[in-house]
């Protein structure tokens, strides 16, 4: 890493409300934005805050390394624009994305005053909507490549004890096997990449909107459905009734679909995965992986890891 702060590189920076903060005031004098007040919405693979000076929510890459990530976010907010779909815009007149105290910046328009979000069912009419959409080759999506983000993710972990790391390597190189052997049905195309019920917000206007743009990429459409099957069937975050209100909106079970149960394994582990690069950081994320890599290796529930 090239960018240095205070106490060493920026890349071994803790990511905390306070350096987050750092980035967020120099961003905003960059952009000529009144920060004061600001709303640390919350912090996670971003920092989210609302500044109560204008109707602008302010998003800060926890990776040093978000430029290409938040470039392709800008461009996608804006091509969603032009074609009228229901989506987080950016916010115009600023020059984005742009690198403040080391780390990323981009800065959107807010929904409203409050944080509300939309139903499951609504995610699934915005998913329906944006698959049937042709992505421009301007927008240059890359393909997603799970099994080398599974791989990624594990080399990027720290702190983390020499026999969970293990356990979750030969998880890693047994799902990676079985994930090459799966026969995707829904059609290849764009997806949103982390579309959960979390990533759609209620505008003022009363609309559904999707957020957090970043992950736009290709790949089978069935990713965009795993995340709310497994919120309902193994977490127990979603209600029958809702978890069929979105199968009914959409017009795909993916729970029915054969390989369900590894493309539910492989997006579990990527959240294990995230959650062990935070151990470090976060006691309370620390505590988190443990629980989640006990489950893992006892398959017990998961109706007792927490939403992050």
């Amino acid at each position: 890493m090239t960018s240095e702060a205070a106490g060493g590189p920026v890349g071994r920076q803790e990511f905390t409300a306070g350096t987050a903060g750092a980035s967020l005031r120099e961003a905003c004098a960059a952009a000529g934005v009144d920060a004061s007040g600001a709303e640390l919405l919350r912090l996670g693979s971003n920092a989210v805050y609302r500044l109560p000076s204008a109707p602008v929510i302010v998003r800060i890459a926890r990776d040093v390394d978000a430029a290409e990530d938040m470039q392709r976010a800008v461009a996608v907010a804006r091509w969603l624009a032009s074609q009228d779909f229901p989506a987080t815009r950016i916010l115009p007149r600023i020059e984005q994305p742009l690198t403040a105290a080391g780390r990323v910046v981009t800065f959107w328009e807010s929904a409203q005053e409050r944080e509300e979000y939309a139903t499951v069912a609504e995610l699934a009419d915005l998913l329906k909507r944006l698959h049937w959409l042709d992505e421009p080759e301007t927008l240059h999506l890359s393909y997603f490549d799970p099994v080398g983000k599974l791989w990624s993710s594990l080399r990027a972990m720290r702190g983390v004890a020499p026999e969970d790391a293990a356990f979750l390597e030969q998880r890693v190189v047994r799902l990676a096997k079985e994930y090459e052997r799966l026969d995707f049905v829904l059609p290849f195309g764009m997806i949103h990449g982390d579309a959960n019920v979390g990533n759609v917000l209620r505008h003022r206007d009363g609309q559904a909107i999707l957020i957090d743009l970043d992950g736009f990429t290709l790949a089978p459409r069935e990713w965009d459905l795993i995340l709310t099957a497994i919120y309902y069937d193994r977490f127990g975050w979603h209600t029958r009734t809702e978890y069929e209100g979105f199968v009914h909106h959409y017009g795909f079970d993916v729970m029915n679909w054969p390989g369900y149960s590894v493309l539910a394994d492989v997006r579990e582990l990527m959240m294990v995965l995230w959650m062990g690069q935070q151990v470090a950081d976060s006691a309370k994320s620390a505590a988190e992986f443990g629980r989640r890599v006990e489950t893992l290796r006892t398959d017990g529930s998961r109706k007792e890891w927490s939403p992050f």
